[in-house]
């Protein structure tokens, strides 16, 4: 099993915790996306898209963070990542994809990229875009996780999953623009619950080998 990663990316991070969560050794290999390595013909050859996470599997290649987890819950499946009940799987793909559907693309890299360099914003707007959408979308899922009592000490019981995948490596991306997180204490107080877990600890990305 081979993983295209990139440490500082967040949907890579998610894969990184899954497969950790799972036990599932694979070959990291770095995609640098400051250096424009996704753009390379050798890159766009495994991925047309130009992003990570990419895995290879068995002959398989797999795009798209939360598509791969899906398949390494199923081909893998203890411990799960999903409930078993279709309404409360329904509620942590809901929250899952809160975050890596409508947080997530808005703030990274390449966004980022066309507002300052297409679009000749500056530094300080383009942080203050990021740091808006962040917050509406905690603001949301606050009220979710702490609205309903299927959240335990993670996202949706006592065991991490899918959800706790997906939040953790953004509130990694808000501590980028020291973002208080006291503001919502039901999302920070799962994030200590995970990050009190080695397979969460050892994703983080100044961990990884590709870390600069």
């Amino acid at each position: 099993m081979k993983l295209y990663t990139y440490f500082r990316s967040s949907a890579a991070f998610r894969v990184r915790i899954a497969l950790n969560l799972k036990g599932i050794a694979a070959e990291h290999v770095p995609c640098q996306l400051v250096r424009n390595q996704q753009h390379s013909d050798e890159y766009l050859a495994v991925n047309p898209q130009g992003l990570v996470p990419v895995l290879e599997d068995d002959g398989d290649v797999l795009t798209q963070s939360l598509a791969i987890i899906e398949y390494l819950d199923e081909t893998h499946p203890h411990p799960a990542l999903l409930p078993g009940h279709p309404g409360d799987r329904a509620r942590v793909r809901g929250l899952a994809q809160l975050v890596a559907c409508d947080i997530h693309p808005i703030n990274n890299l390449r966004v980022l990229r066309y507002l300052s360099r297409t679009l000749g914003q500056e530094q300080k707007t383009i942080d203050a875009w990021c740091v808006h959408w962040i917050a509406e979308g905690f603001t949301a899922l606050e009220a979710l996780l702490a609205g309903d009592d299927r959240t335990g000490r993670f996202c949706h019981g006592d065991e991490p999953g899918l959800a706790d995948i997906c939040l953790v490596p953004q509130i990694f991306n808000a501590g980028r623009y020291a973002m208080d997180m006291t503001r919502w204490p039901t999302i920070k107080r799962i994030f200590d619950a995970c990050m009190a877990l080695d397979a969460f600890e050892q994703a983080r990305p100044e961990r990884q080998p590709d870390a600069e």
